[in-house]
């Protein structure tokens, strides 16, 4: 709690989160005015498409109208021009006939020409002896002339002697003469005028939004409305400065008389020919309305979010504190149960009322029972009755102990704490030497027989000689000496020597056999064919004995040793079980894999070995047995120790003895 205070009454602390808290509306008010501008201008240019798309298919609906007009025009004079050459073939056509024809037709004037350029007939009395240029004529007419075509659209022109324009059509006659035929224009040039590009462009700059519309082309302005003034033309704008919607459609940002405007371009194309460019400015008046709406909207927002923000960062910032705490302690508490469950050695937390308030995985191990029943128990439930823990000044003791039928050694250090609510409470570790103790005493029995064995092997050198000097002597004496008196004696006491001479020499073969043992001769073999041999060889005498022999096999496999040796190891503590069970009884041979070792475990219901004995056992010529040599179970651990192995002894008086040898599978 005094983290928190400390950090409520820091001022730069609550300044930087003010700062931050300021710049984040700040930001955000910036980027959603800035996000609404690009998006009303991309509006904005979406209308703009709409529009120019809208003119330029009104644009190609009024070319396609005029063109209509204009060949219909076309089609009723070639209509008039074929009947006149009709009548003019057939030499029934004078000036009067032109006239009438004419008059019905509203055609303004039909004259013929001969091939050589000279008018003959004409429609208007007016003209009836005005000859016109022949040079003119011929030039005009040529292709009728010269016989290249028989139909010449000649189009609009300029009346001669009048003011307006003309339509002018002709067609060949007879001797490529020529007949023409003209219109007056101005009825179908008023009409073009009235669905032409300027009515399109000025109708849409009668829309307040548009302020500006202008169809040009590399030649200049076509046509334009509204206001054109300080309006760049397109060869004097960069390509850089459009925005592309798409491969057709431009905009940009541009300027005129009244300001900003945004100006969209898109090319006029009529069957794939370019007409011009379509450009169309929207006044931004709208725009600017908007985002002036906007800002005010974003400010009041931004300061509602402004007290809001602060508000909620600080109420966050107290119950991220308090949070944090929280999971620091909880982190720590995760860490510590943890740590003490991940140990190797157990843990034991007793209150001072001695009841066990908290262990870990390693205690259940140890104690081969679950937490929840250790729980609430007293010590000395867990180590028994017969075991004393008394601490000494370093507050460390080592202690043997039954726990479950299997004696333990082990090393106990304690520990006190208070905890929080002011009560003391003792933590104890215990660490299991056990199986350091047996590896210990493997160790040290293992140097005990290689001194022993060289000390055998020394003793049986010097000593053999003069036993077999002094047997042989003796056995001289006895045969070659009779003394007068005590014959009998003599000799009785000359076998007598020979026997122990004897007896000795067996003694000193044994000091030798221990001291200079067997080579390991490794072979790979199935275990379970040794043990089934083991088994049978022995079911006699165990039947004889009543005697039950249980085979557990948990593993099956191929080892890799002296088949003979291990033989013999398996003999001898068999062997060793059935003699110290003195009744019916039960032996049972365990096999088990260990990670890379192979456990062979020998349990028998026997007189057991007392505890003082334990760590004598393998010992060279320690026995208990009356006809005992005390050499056997020194073999068995010269053997195991050969094969990298270790055998341990576990023996109760009152339960029976069990060997355990544990040995790599391949050595």
């Amino acid at each position: 709690m005094k983290f928190i205070k400390d950090i409520f009454i820091k001022p730069s602390i609550l300044l930087f989160i003010f700062l931050a808290i300021a710049l984040l509306v700040i930001f955000s008010s910036y980027y959603e005015l800035q996000q609404s501008k690009d998006e009303m201008l991309h509006l904005m240019s979406e209308e703009a498409h709409s529009l120019l798309q809208s003119i330029i298919v009104s644009s190609e609906e009024v070319l396609y109208a005029s063109d209509e007009v204009e060949t219909e025009i076309q089609n009723r004079l070639l209509n008039n021009a074929n009947s006149i050459k009709i009548f003019y073939n057939q030499g029934r056509i004078d000036n009067k006939i032109l006239n009438q024809i004419a008059i019905q037709n509203r055609i303004n004037r039909i004259h013929i020409f001969k091939n050589n350029g000279i008018k003959i007939f004409t429609s208007h009395p007016m003209d009836e002896h005005e000859q016109i240029s022949t040079k003119l004529v011929k030039e005009n007419l040529k292709p009728i002339f010269n016989d290249y075509v028989d139909t010449l659209i000649v189009g609009f022109k300029n009346a001669r002697k009048e003011e307006g324009m003309r339509y002018v059509v002709a067609v060949a006659s007879k001797n490529n003469d020529a007949i023409v035929l003209n219109l007056d224009a101005a009825e179908l040039l008023a009409f073009k005028k009235r669905i032409g590009f300027g009515v399109l462009i000025k109708r849409l700059t009668e829309n307040r939004d548009v302020n500006y519309a202008i169809l040009e082309n590399n030649n200049g302005i076509l046509a334009a409305s509204g206001n054109i003034d300080g309006i760049e033309l397109l060869k004097n704008i960069s390509s850089s400065q459009w925005a592309k919607s798409d491969s057709t459609y431009q905009w940009r940002i541009a300027q005129n008389s009244n300001g900003e405007v945004l100006e969209a371009l898109h090319p006029f194309v009529l069957e794939g020919r370019l007409i011009g460019f379509y450009r169309i400015g929207l006044n931004l008046e709208p725009l600017e309305v908007i985002n002036k709406r906007l800002q005010r909207r974003i400010i009041i927002s931004g300061i509602i979010l402004f007290v809001f923000g602060f508000m909620m960062i600080t109420l966050l910032f107290v119950r991220q504190n308090l949070d944090l705490v929280k999971k620091q302690y909880q982190k720590i508490e995760t860490y510590s149960k943890k740590l003490i469950g991940s140990v190797s050695d157990a843990i034991v937390v007793i209150n001072n009322s001695n009841s066990i308030i908290e262990i870990n995985k390693s205690a259940e191990l140890l104690f081969e029972s679950s937490k929840q029943i250790i729980m609430g128990k007293e010590l000395k439930e867990l180590f028994g009755k017969d075991c004393s823990i008394n601490f000494n000044e370093n507050n460390i003791q080592q202690i043997e102990c039954e726990i479950k039928n299997k004696n333990k050694e082990l090393l106990i250090s304690k520990s006190n704490f208070m905890d929080e609510n002011g009560n003391e409470n003792t933590v104890l570790i215990i660490k299991d030497l056990t199986e350091l103790k047996k590896l210990e005493r493997q160790i040290s029995r293992n140097e005990q027989m290689n001194a022993m064995g060289q000390l055998a092997s020394g003793v049986a050198h010097e000593i053999r000689n003069p036993l077999n000097s002094i047997a042989t002597i003796v056995q001289q004496l006895d045969k070659d000496f009779e003394p007068i008196n005590d014959k009998d004696e003599f000799h009785s006491l000359a076998k007598i020597v020979s026997k122990e001479v004897q007896r000795m020499n067996r003694t000193i073969e044994n000091f030798l056999r221990f001291s200079r043992p067997e080579p390991i001769l490794k072979n790979k073999f199935q275990l379970k064919d040794l043990l089934t041999t083991i088994e049978e060889q022995f079911a006699p005498l165990l039947k004889e004995k009543g005697i039950k022999f249980s085979l557990k096999e948990n593993w099956d496999g191929i080892v890799n040793w002296d088949k003979n040796q291990i033989k013999q190891v398996l003999i001898n503590l068999i062997t060793n079980s059935i003699e110290s069970i003195k009744d019916s009884g039960q032996i049972d041979l365990i096999i088990a894999k260990i990670d890379k070792n192979v456990e062979i475990k020998l349990c028998d219901t026997g007189e057991g070995i007392p505890k003082e004995n334990l760590q004598k056992i393998f010992n060279l010529y320690f026995t208990s047995k009356a006809k005992g040599t005390g050499i056997g179970l020194s073999i068995i651990q010269r053997i195991v120790n050969e094969h990298d192995g270790i055998v341990t002894v576990d023996s109760s008086q009152e339960k029976g003895t069990s060997f355990t040898i544990s040995i790599p599978i391949n050595i």
